[in-house]
């Protein structure tokens, strides 16, 4: 089975604001943002990968750029409006300490498969289409490059949650226990029988062995050997 490699645009400018950027155009990263960045095209260019599928925002397509500047072999980046950010219709520019005053903003944490942005879309019509999409990607370019081939799909902290939900089984009203952190690394793998998540909001640690260690398609008893690196994939060290 192929490898998708889920990361998020490094932080912007609305970030730092704390403002709702959603699709507005123009908001790239900053300077923290494109350090940040930096750092997960570092960690990425030990790995071999055979493609790159970007949200069409700016910081996402920025954050593109930066990974693919560090690969050897520079593999063609494609953009997927299906990977845009959620449609937070009349949410989007507003301050989120504004909006937590809103009636919605419950809802938006407690029961996210009920919510619908006035005039924007539902966070379950997002997770629909990001979810169909890498799924497409993931099996398009396994029938090109076969089990092996590892890719990477930049988007969004709340498409990637419902991605990460969707992988793991869990209902949407969950996702939000799931942190997706700027330019974090999540992966998954789309096996015969289940998807594997095999990692989740990654900032630091070594991946080298995505290229080397191929997919099992059978979980590990009794959870396996793991893959063998010095540093464990998991949360920033503090």
């Amino acid at each position: 089975m192929a490898t998708v490699i889920l990361v998020r645009h490094g932080r912007t400018t609305a970030n730092a604001q704390g403002v709702l950027a959603g699709r507005t155009a123009g908001v790239g990263l900053d300077a923290v943002g494109r350090t940040q960045a930096a750092r997960t095209a570092e960690r990425l260019g030990v790995v071999p990968l055979v493609g790159v599928v970007s949200s069409p925002l700016e910081r996402c397509r920025q954050t593109a750029r930066i990974l693919v500047g560090r690969q050897k072999d520079p593999p063609p980046t494609q953009i997927d409006g299906a990977l845009t950010e959620c449609d937070y219709g009349q949410w989007q520019g507003r301050t989120l300490a504004d909006l937590a005053k809103e009636p919605l903003w419950t809802v938006v944490q407690t029961q996210p498969s009920a919510a619908a942005f006035p005039g924007g879309e539902s966070l379950a019509a997002m997770q629909a289409r990001a979810v169909a999409s890498v799924r497409r990607h993931d099996a398009a370019f396994e029938a090109r490059h076969g089990p092996g081939a590892v890719w990477v799909a930049v988007s969004h902290g709340d498409v990637i949650k419902s991605v990460l939900a969707d992988a793991l089984g869990m209902h949407l009203d969950l996702f939000q226990r799931i942190t997706v952190g700027p330019a974090s690394i999540s992966v998954v793998r789309y096996g015969p029988t289940r998807p594997e998540v095999v990692a989740t909001n990654t900032e630091f640690a070594d991946l080298a062995w995505l290229g080397t260690h191929g997919p099992e398609t059978d979980a590990p008893v009794g959870g396996g050997a793991g893959h063998g690196t010095a540093h464990p994939l998991g949360p920033t060290p503090s």
